[in-house]
């Protein structure tokens, strides 16, 4: 069977994102080893919490624990396909960044997005402000990550008005 209709995959428009909406983001990444070393070398982030082995045997945790800016890179990356993947413009700032829990070497990390706020731009027509509410959880879940996340979105362009 042959078909002429195509989806393709994308984030939410302006006008399909409801306040008070909590999205559920699928599947979860694990945390390897190699994730933290790499991304904390990268950034150029000599915390020995983060790549001392030795070191982080004397701290209250015991082991090396993943560095706190993946974690928050993740949750937010793990939102991409369902809420933004083409459809944003800008992120305009983070807020109420919180890590109440450590994330280790073998956990997975959920993530879950609630929109708080939302409003057409009076400046930049065709777009609007979205406020997210992102938590990330290991898999015990846990309360990991949480963010305040405001963004620049587009409007629903006339020829996708389906």
């Amino acid at each position: 069977m042959t078909t002429d209709k195509r989806v393709r995959q994308r984030g939410l428009w302006f006008e399909e994102m409801e306040l008070g909406t909590v999205y559920e983001h699928r599947p979860g990444r694990t945390v390897t080893e190699a994730d933290n070393t790499f991304f904390t070398a990268q950034t150029m982030n000599t915390q020995a919490l983060h790549l001392d082995a030795a070191f982080s045997e004397g701290t209250t945790f015991g082991v090396r624990l993943v560095n706190s800016m993946f974690t928050l890179s993740t949750v937010v990356g793990l939102s991409v396909a369902q809420l933004t993947q083409g459809t944003i413009v800008a992120n305009l700032g983070f807020s109420e960044v919180r890590f109440p829990k450590p994330m280790f070497h073998g956990d997975t990390l959920y993530a879950e997005t609630l929109i708080v706020d939302k409003r057409e731009s009076k400046s930049r027509p065709g777009e609007g402000i979205v406020t997210f509410a992102h938590t990330g959880r290991n898999q015990h879940g846990d309360v990991v990550a949480t963010a305040v996340r405001k963004t620049l979105v587009r409007l629903r362009p006339a020829e996708d008005a389906s």
